[in-house]
């Protein structure tokens, strides 16, 4: 075990304490710790790479991670009433749809290699820049009149993201038949 899986496994920790203090209305102290393990996640990744402690296991377990503390931070700020309910659906599904097609193409034999693309990463920022906002509604001041165009940026990046799996994934199952090995 190294640094870098340690971080990872402590932000998924974090997570327990984030939705107390959530449904506590805590919710300075749960953008803390939101933030806290969003800067985990920058940190182990950084750590991963510097110290070159890039494992198989922690590939899997960090967007293990980041799903589960975005899932469950948007989940819970929908039940509150902080998040529009459709735009926690939007991100959650997006999510089941790419671990069902990882499902799919596994019970297909097929073992692909998970790497975020760059409109993955992209929809990720929105998304946590999303939660954080919603979060931390009573720090955004003036600013709050931007949250309608940060729910269409969330949701075109979510979507669009969605999509764009669905059609690697599509692509990597009509593979099968023509050689597929990875």
């Amino acid at each position: 075990m190294n640094l870098p899986n340690i971080i990872t496994i402590i932000r998924i920790l974090l997570i327990p304490l984030l939705i107390i203090f959530l449904l506590d209305g805590r919710h300075d102290l749960g953008l803390l710790v939101f933030v806290t393990a969003g800067i985990g996640d920058a940190l182990d990744g950084f750590l991963a790479r510097v110290l070159d402690q890039r494992t198989e296991f922690g590939a899997h377990l960090d967007p293990i991670a980041d799903k589960l503390l975005l899932v469950t931070s948007c989940v819970t700020l929908a039940v509150l009433g902080r998040l529009p309910g459709w735009v926690a659906v939007v991100i959650v599904s997006r999510d089941i749809i790419i671990l069902g097609g990882i499902g799919v193409l596994m019970l297909n034999g097929l073992s692909p290699s998970i790497k975020p693309t760059i409109l993955s990463k992209m929809t990720t920022f929105f998304q946590l820049v999303t939660v954080s906002f919603f979060m931390g509604k009573e720090f955004v001041g003036t600013y709050w009149h931007l949250h309608n165009h940060l729910v269409t940026l969330v949701v075109f990046f979510t979507l669009l993201s969605g999509f764009q799996y669905i059609i690697m994934g599509s692509k990597i199952l009509g593979q099968k038949g023509k050689n597929y090995h990875r």
